[in-house]
């Protein structure tokens, strides 16, 4: 009777911890994220949606601004995960590239400005702690990773462009190749 009782015991608290996770996401990330979108919606609005698209797509124009300046604003202003919709603004055709750089640029500016990753700060607190204790400096380290991330983000932007051009053409989405 015990194992009986325990496999029920098991069974209701797996949905116990799946409800514990889901009100996790309902009290937590869903309101951050809505009251983000809020305010950059409205922020939009206050500039201004031609302005901000006339300004995006005017640097977006050059690779090196759209996978090294345009993620490092979007990190910096808009944080973890709302700097993905800063590429609402640019064509189709580099809006993977563009996510691909933002997400891969994330973790490298968290050394020097945390706010922007916050949920990750433990990680980046770790590696600096160990290195500090070695005898290195952590501003170093965090500048050193800023700039490392930079030119990471540049590559995978350009590479990812490239396979999503391939990808397009191969799938028949000549169109959004043609879109300015």
């Amino acid at each position: 009777m015990d194992f009986m009782i325990a496999i029920a015991d098991g069974f209701i608290g797996m949905f116990q911890a799946g409800a514990e996770v889901f009100m996790g996401y309902m009290t937590g990330i869903i309101p951050l994220l809505v009251t983000l979108i809020t305010a950059v919606n409205a922020v939009t609005k206050m500039i201004g949606e031609e302005k901000i698209n006339r300004f995006l797509q005017r640097i977006t124009k050059y690779a090196l601004l759209r996978y090294t300046i345009v993620p490092l604003i979007a990190v910096f202003f808009f944080t973890n995960p709302m700097c993905y919709t800063v590429g609402r603004f640019m064509p189709e055709k580099y809006k993977p590239a563009f996510y691909d750089s933002a997400v891969s640029f994330v973790h490298p500016i968290t050394g020097l400005f945390p706010h922007a990753n916050s949920a990750e700060l433990f990680i980046w607190l770790g590696v600096a702690t160990g290195y500090a204790t070695a005898g290195g400096s952590q501003a170093q380290l965090g500048l050193m990773f800023l700039l490392t991330g930079l030119l990471v983000i540049l590559m995978r932007g350009l590479v990812t462009e490239r396979i999503s051009a391939y990808m397009f053409k191969k799938q028949g989405y000549e169109r959004i190749l043609n879109e300015k």
